[in-house]
């Protein structure tokens, strides 16, 4: 069990399923404090939870070992302005799980000498089977690193990046990918009902299919194309479908879309950075 003081600023739902994770994995309920200004959601953390909660954010910080911050990109210069002169006085380690923020940008925020940990989870981490890179400055330590890991660890899979400029890579494809594999089930469920299967039908196969998939591929040594192939067999039905969809240019575009959503998050990391 681990025996640092963890802050969440923000209470929703990623903070949740953290805190829900982290109690699941050892952590001691009374060393957390959840922050945020609604009254609704500090009853639901503290109820379901048992950790103690307050409307303060400032009073939130003042004896902890670590705050994370997690509440929306939109607010998080004027959350972090709050915050900067207790965090400079407390010196915890900092995680960010705000897609967008700039380690330098929460830097220029709170002090030039704070331990940041920029990370990005995705929504799966809702359900702990989230995917999330990790980003550490120089100032952090090497036990600081292990604490952030294993505070993300609780919610799913942890990967550090050495290169902050590889978290727009990161947040295209698996902070976005959810949605194109949610996107891909719900055009194969309406592919199923176009060919006469009830909507909860072709529903239930599409999701089974799409979790034994990801499935086998976790467990499995080999790579993506190489199962594909071991399921296509030669001028069968799954042959004819995958055809289709080269031809129809599906790896292209899939590239592209990706592209496009890092494109999107080095836009929006600059529109944040020029708040103030």
């Amino acid at each position: 069990m681990n025996d640092a003081s963890l802050t969440f600023i923000g209470g929703g739902n990623m903070a949740a399923s953290l805190v829900g994770g982290l109690i699941a994995d050892g952590w001691d309920p009374a060393r957390i404090r959840v922050a945020d200004p609604d009254a609704g959601r500090r009853e639901r953390m503290a109820a379901r939870h048992q950790v103690s909660t307050t409307p303060d954010n400032q009073a939130a910080v003042s004896d902890a070992d670590v705050v994370v911050l997690a509440v929306k990109p939109q607010v998080m210069a004027a959350v972090t302005q709050e915050l900067a002169a207790g965090i400079a006085q407390q010196q915890p380690l900092v995680i960010s799980i705000a897609a967008g923020i700039r380690e330098s940008t929460l830097r220029d925020w709170l002090g030039a000498d704070t331990a940041i940990v920029r990370t990005m989870p995705n929504t799966p981490a809702l359900v702990q089977s989230g995917a999330t890179a990790l980003y550490a400055n120089t100032a952090v330590s090497d036990g600081q690193r292990s604490l952030a890991e294993s505070i993300l660890r609780a919610v799913g899979l942890v990967i550090w990046v050495e290169d902050e400029a590889q978290m727009d890579a990161v947040t295209a494809l698996s902070g976005s990918g959810p949605a194109y594999f949610f996107f891909f089930m719900e055009a194969l469920q309406a592919a199923g009902e176009e060919l006469g299967l009830p909507a909860g039908t072709a529903r239930l196969l599409a999701l089974q299919t799409a979790f034994g998939a990801a499935r086998m591929a976790l467990e499995s040594s080999d790579d993506a194309a190489t199962l594909r192939h071991h399921v296509t067999s030669p001028g069968g039905t799954t042959e004819r479908a995958i055809g289709i969809l080269q031809d129809g240019g599906l790896a292209k575009l899939i590239s592209s879309a990706v592209r496009g959503a890092a494109e999107r998050s080095r836009e929006l990391a600059e529109e944040f950075g020029k708040q103030s």
